[in-house]
């Protein structure tokens, strides 16, 4: 292990060390090591010295980047999105600059919180990776991007639906079904989305939206007719404002005749 052959800024704001001039091979290989030996913020620290002490080297650009992920790995996010969004105004045509972009995201999608919480993060774990799809299509990234997006627009979904459920427990009904359409209207390729149209037929039933509420129900049946929540649906409406038969829940459909047996008897 490194000992305190170079001692970092990084480590403490009040640090009176003095740092050492080194060539640039040797700064980026003591930051390599701290790196290959997990000191994530001793890295960090590094190879933010490698720039520092060699600004136009081959070797300080690299530094950069390699600052912003040994940063990421210490779960310094704000300093390694930092670091990530310097290395991108500086460099943006640079080979490495959708691995950059993707730091940037995966900074803010490591800190999505619970749907209990604020999802401020959240949206902006959004906004990131759509920008490394919108920029770079056809990289590794953006495939691994896609599937984040649909992970965090159901999370998104998620929030809306604690709220609604939150209002509907409440019986502030017209509140809880702006949530519930919200859901609907926004996140149509969401999990949420089956539970939020059986809620916004609840709410809407509460209201004495008679029409709307066989409405909802009616595009669950269409879109979802095997779901638990068409079936709660469909009870919920009852005989006196069933939905159409064509949306029957398939356990309430009429069992069909037996065919007539062929031949002679």
């Amino acid at each position: 292990m490194l000992g305190g052959s170079l001692l970092l800024s990084a480590c403490s704001s009040d640090s009176k060390d003095v740092y050492k001039e080194r060539d640039v091979d040797t700064l980026y290989n003591i930051a390599g090591t701290y790196l290959d030996e997990g000191q994530y913020r001793y890295a960090a620290g590094a190879f933010d010295e490698v720039e520092r002490q060699h600004p136009y080297s081959a070797w300080a650009r690299r530094g950069q980047l390699m600052a912003a992920y040994s940063y990421y790995m210490a779960n310094k996010y704000e300093d390694a999105i930092l670091a990530a969004e310097r290395f991108i105004s500086l460099h943006p045509g640079n080979k490495d600059a959708p691995y950059a972009y993707y730091l940037v995201a995966i900074c803010y999608y490591e800190q999505i919180s619970d749907v209990g919480r604020d999802q401020k993060m959240t949206e902006q774990a959004m906004t990131a990776l759509q920008e490394i799809v919108r920029r770079f299509p056809n990289t590794e990234f953006a495939q691994d991007a896609r599937q984040k997006i649909d992970l965090t627009r159901d999370h998104l979904a998620g929030k809306e639906m604690s709220i609604g459920r939150y209002y509907l427990k409440s019986k502030e009904y017209l509140a809880a079904s702006n949530r519930f359409r919200s859901v609907v209207d926004k996140y149509q390729t969401t999990t949420q989305v089956p539970e939020a149209l059986h809620r916004l037929t609840e709410s809407y039933l509460a209201l004495g939206l008679i029409e709307e509420a066989q409405r909802s129900a009616a595009v669950l049946g269409e879109n979802y007719p095997d779901s638990k929540w068409y079936k709660r649906s469909y009870t919920l409406l009852g005989k006196e404002h069933a939905i159409p038969a064509r949306h029957k829940p398939a356990e309430a459909q009429p069992a069909a005749p037996a065919a007539a047996p062929s031949g002679n008897l």
